[in-house]
């Protein structure tokens, strides 16, 4: 009987060691430094949204590729408009107050950055505070650009999938700001476990070396 419970007791050990190892949530850290980002990430893909008109309105959603991944972007109420120049043109909406949404990434997506930062009616830059939020299994990251250039960066990056990213321009007390993007970057990387999960499995593996001891002895 005694032997039984030690062979019975091996397959349990494994078991907890996978749920544990599995129970580790998503968490996001955030970039404002691009070389950063792009040493967090594995093959990074970027959209500098060519072929997006600077004169019409562009309907929303649209899809769009950056690299070897696929996403789309919608506007919170009516449609986007190109800002920029025909040899640079950026993302924004037609609304100053729209929220621009990204998300349906594909490729296994967990990392999302690029340059944002407000443009006028004209569609040329203007200074003003951005806000970005970046959403995983582990909830929603909230971050502000204060005083974002078209050269300001910042990047998100999950140890999961990314489900979705949004961008909003602050209104200031007078006047409007219109919510830009520029070469869009997504990524993947590889899930790293928490400290709490390397603890969790060096636990298991003591226990699994000790039964294995045991059966030794036995």
């Amino acid at each position: 009987m005694a032997l039984a419970s030690k062979f019975l007791l091996q397959p349990l050990a494994l078991a907890a060691l996978v749920c544990t190892v599995g129970s580790a949530q998503a968490t996001v850290t955030v970039y404002t430094s691009q070389a950063a980002f792009l040493a967090a990430v594995s093959a990074p893909g970027v959209d500098t949204f060519t072929g997006l008109s600077i004169t019409a309105s562009t309907p929303s959603p649209i899809t769009r590729n950056a690299g070897a991944y696929g996403y789309t972007a919608s506007v919170s109420t009516t449609s986007f408009f190109g800002a920029g120049t025909t040899g640079d043109p950026w993302l924004s909406t037609n609304t100053a107050t729209d929220t621009i949404t990204f998300n349906g990434f594909t490729g296994g997506v967990s990392a999302f950055g690029g340059n944002f930062f407000g443009s006028n009616i004209s569609g040329l830059f203007a200074a003003g505070d951005v806000i970005l939020t970046a959403t995983d299994a582990s909830g929603t990251v909230t971050q502000t650009i204060t005083g974002a250039t078209t050269s300001s960066f910042l990047g998100f990056v999950s140890n999961g999938p990314l489900l979705s990213a949004t961008l909003a321009a602050s209104q200031p007390v007078s006047g409007f700001l219109w919510p830009t993007a520029d070469n869009l970057t997504l990524a993947s990387v590889g899930a790293v476990p928490e400290p709490e999960t390397y603890a969790l499995m060096l636990a298991g593996l003591g226990a699994l070396s000790l039964l294995a001891r045991r059966r030794q002895k036995g």
